[in-house]
């Protein structure tokens, strides 16, 4: 045994245990003193020491750092290992450190320094206080390292607990939503504020460190200094709601109320500071006097109504406020006010009212009532009397009902004026039958008819709740339209609102025809709109057939004057025969334009091919600027034929319309119009766009003509252009009078094509669609002053119609409207 290795510990006897042959230092017996002196100082102290020794750096420790290795991992096989091998996942770290000690370096220190290891299965942080010192051999050179070490990861994460404790509580204090402060010393120094104490005193961060008083000057001689004085002084807390006080904000003196209380922190008997917490109840008290304020106006309110007005509050329904025409519906006098109104409503007669008022404050729904008879005692004149009235619930601040507000307006006189209007009535229904008289009546508002049992039975049909354009069909046909005409002509303010049309109905089941003689008069409100239209029917059929006799022998006398009709239809047929010649002639002429359209661009054709051809071998400057005018006229030339062909084709090549995508279409139009959209950088949004009956090649012709001549027309050097196309439908009646579309219908898509480009005159808005006019010149912008010609053709081909809205350089709308 070496004496060196004596010792106790668990380490001493691991360490004289272990093979150290197999290390590189060999057995002890040939370490050098200065080994074995170190190893005896690590086994003989209690403070944690590590020791590594030699090139490969074999370890040492001892018992008091043996559990910082934990009970399972390096330990004991930390012991005469290298120290790489140990520690890799820490070895980054330590090494240079070792290396700067070896090397001559001064010793290391460092404090909770984090070094993470592998222990109990698991990688860990540990946090280290250490010391690296080198160990001279007997040469006097390095040849060692010794560590002390302490562990002091647990004061480590304890500290972290504890600052992130303090940052929690300086976080509760600065966002608490109540002022909180301290106040030190006699001299009350604001000691601490947080922003809601800033914020009520309308101060900044800066009054921090300045004594109270010197920070508010404004409460100098206000309650609020005498208070903090006296709660310093005695050590007894002060509390107070709602207290005003002024303070200077903005340079103004403000006053507001602050609920706050101040407590006092004592320290060895004596008070050191002042704990203020404040809340700024200025908005609540405001709405409290608002409350109070809209509470004295509506007693006010009351008093002064022009309709009978009541509060009942509470539970018990006390008659808190009642104005005198209340009271005098009461017929008790004003000994009701300040009474449960179940103690002034105490008759078997008023147990509903009871109820109602109980069901009101129950439920909070309201009760309204017309015409609610109610007997009673008013001016001393007892009777049935009748009222409009209606018991509203008032809810306070959370939603709890604490009134009832009832309002009621006597109609006695207008119920009794509407019975005898009744009683009225039925005596002219009574007269109306015994003059044999059918009565109708139609709502305007519904279209709703209503036939009494008379007209029920001559028309065969009762129309119920249904629309009286439905009893139209029941009608001869050719007095159909008449009594439509009629009917919307008694509903115009304009005419009177006389009713007065003779027509045949035909019973739907017997076939019979009867001839009535109506008659109406339409009722207006006081806007002048229509709101009913009333009248009866007679039938006349015995009387019209007694006309209808006399008209016979009339007839036999006009013989003579059917003979000049005769003559009348004979000249009407010469001018249909010239009205088919001119047809005829229209057709030959489209005819004519095409062929000569289409025959005119073979020469074209060959003069600009022969012009190409002497361009090339001509020489002359003059002879070849001949040449590119002369090319550039046939150019233009073949584009006027080429559109004139077009145009003359819409006229020549009808086809049968069927549905045609716009969208599609306008996909088309794109791909044509690819080339040139990018080259002019245009964007072009299409949105939406209907399905419509029509010529898909001509449409395409309308579509492609208005996004050219938006691409065309842009404003030259300024932008992007903007071509947008977008649809919607439009009903007849929302046309604008100036449009005539080539057929009518009920509704029409509006399909739109607007751009960004030079606009034009409004002036010019009808010219711009005749064949060859143009509002530039030819040099401005290349044309023919066609395109736009043909856009009208092929919209009037379908029926509808075109036109546009422009100013000058604010782009120009095209709208196309199409028949649905």
């Amino acid at each position: 045994m070496y004496p060196f290795l004596a010792g106790q510990g668990e380490m001493a006897a691991l360490i004289r245990r272990f093979d150290w042959a197999t290390t590189s230092l060999g057995t002890p017996d040939g370490w050098p003193q200065s080994l074995r002196t170190m190893v005896s100082v690590i086994l003989n102290s209690k403070f944690p020491m590590f020791l590594w020794w030699g090139p490969d750096l074999i370890q040492f420790y001892n018992d008091a750092y043996r559990p910082s290795l934990g009970t399972s991992g390096k330990h004991p096989s930390a012991l005469g290992q290298p120290g790489e091998q140990t520690w890799p996942e820490s070895w980054s770290t330590i090494k240079p450190l070792i290396d700067q000690v070896v090397s001559g370096g001064e010793a290391t220190w460092s404090e909770d320094q984090l070094i993470p290891i592998d222990r109990n299965g698991e990688r860990q942080d540990v946090y280290w206080t250490f010391s690296l010192s080198p160990v001279a051999n007997e040469s006097g050179q390095p040849a060692g390292v010794l560590v002390i070490c302490t562990e002091t990861t647990k004061a480590v994460v304890n500290y972290r607990k504890l600052e992130a404790s303090e940052a929690r509580y300086r976080l509760m204090f600065e966002l608490a939503p109540v002022a909180i402060g301290t106040l030190r010393g006699e001299d009350l120094i604001i000691e601490t504020a947080n922003p809601k104490v800033l914020e009520i005193l309308g101060k900044p961060a800066s009054i921090v460190g300045q004594p109270w008083l010197e920070a508010l000057p404004e409460l100098v001689g206000q309650p609020a200094e005498t208070i903090i004085q006296e709660v310093y002084r005695t050590g007894v807390p002060f509390t107070i709601s709602e207290f005003s006080a002024q303070l200077e904000k903005n340079g103004q003196l403000r006053r507001g109320y602050y609920t706050f209380s101040y407590l006092p922190l004592i320290e060895e008997g004596e008070t050191t500071r002042i704990l203020q917490v404040a809340v700024d109840v200025t908005e609540q008290v405001a709405a409290r006097q608002k409350i109070a304020q809209s509470e004295a106006k509506l007693r006010s309110l009351i008093e002064h109504a022009p309709v009978a007005m009541c509060l009942f509050v509470g539970p018990d329904l006390t008659i808190e406020l009642a104005n005198e025409s209340m009271i005098r519906f009461f017929g008790k006098g004003h000994s009701i006010l300040g009474k449960p109104v179940g103690d002034v409503l105490n008759t078997p007669g008023d147990r509903f009212a009871l109820q109602l008022l109980d069901q009101v404050f129950t439920t909070g729904d309201a009760y309204e009532a017309q015409n609610a008879p109610a007997d009673l005692t008013i001016d001393g004149i007892p009777g049935t009397y009748y009222f409009d009235f209606s018991l509203k619930p008032l809810v306070d601040e959370v939603g709890a009902v604490y009134a009832i507000l009832e309002t009621a307006v006597d109609v006695t006189g207008q119920v009794l004026a509407r019975i005898k209007l009744q009683e009225a009535e039925t005596d002219l229904r009574v007269a109306v039958e015994l003059a044999q008289l059918g009565t109708w009546s139609i709502d305007v508002a519904t279209n709703g008819l209503v036939f009494s049992d008379r007209l029920i039975e001559w028309f065969g049909y009762d129309p119920g709740a249904q629309a009286y354009s439905q009893v139209i069909p029941i009608l001869d046909g050719n007095d159909q339209e008449r009594v439509n005409r009629a009917v919307a002509r008694a509903l115009d303010p304009e005419s009177g609102g006389v009713y007065d049309e003779i027509y045949t109905v035909i019973h739907p089941t017997t076939g019979q025809r009867r001839i009535l003689h109506a008659q109406g008069k339409t009722v207006f409100d006081a806007t002048g709109k229509a709101v009913r239209l009333n009248g009866t029917a007679q039938d006349i059929t015995l009387q019209r057939q007694l006309q209808l006799a006399l008209e016979n022998e009339v007839q036999l006398r006009t013989q003579e004057l059917a003979a000049a009709n005769e003559e009348l239809l004979a000249s009407n047929e010469e001018l249909e025969n010239a009205n088919e010649l001119l047809n005829r002639s229209n057709e030959s002429l489209q005819q004519f334009a095409y062929v000569a359209s289409h025959d005119l661009q073979e020469p074209l054709r060959k003069i600009q091919s022969f012009g190409d051809l002497l361009r090339g071998s001509y020489g002359d400057q003059d002879g070849l600027l001949y040449l590119d005018r002369m090319q550039a006229a046939g150019g233009r030339m073949s584009i006027l034929i080429r559109d004139l062909l077009a145009y003359a084709r819409l006229g020549m090549e009808p086809s049968e319309p069927i549905m045609v995508s716009l969208n599609q279409v306008m996909d088309t139009v794109q791909e044509n119009l690819e080339l040139r959209i990018r080259e002019t950088r245009a964007q072009v949004s299409v949105a939406a766009l209907p399905t419509v009956w029509g010529d898909g090649w001509q449409l395409e012709q309308l579509f492609q003509n208005l996004v050219s001549n938006a691409l065309k027309f842009s404003k030259p050097g300024d932008g992007v252009p903007q071509v947008e196309i977008r649809s919607t439908l439009v009903q007849a009646a929302e046309i604008p009078p100036t449009v005539k579309p080539g057929r009518t219908a009920t509704a029409y898509y509006r399909i739109e094509v607007a751009d960004n480009g030079i606009g034009f005159e409004p002036r010019y808005v009808d010219r711009i669609f005749q064949v060859f006019q143009r509002l530039h010149g030819k040099n401005e912008y290349v044309g023919t002053g066609i395109g736009l010609a043909i856009c009208q053709k092929v919209v009037t081909t379908h029926g509808g119609a075109i036109t546009a809205t422009s100013q000058p350089g604010q782009g120009a709308t095209f709208s196309v409207y199409l028949p649905i």
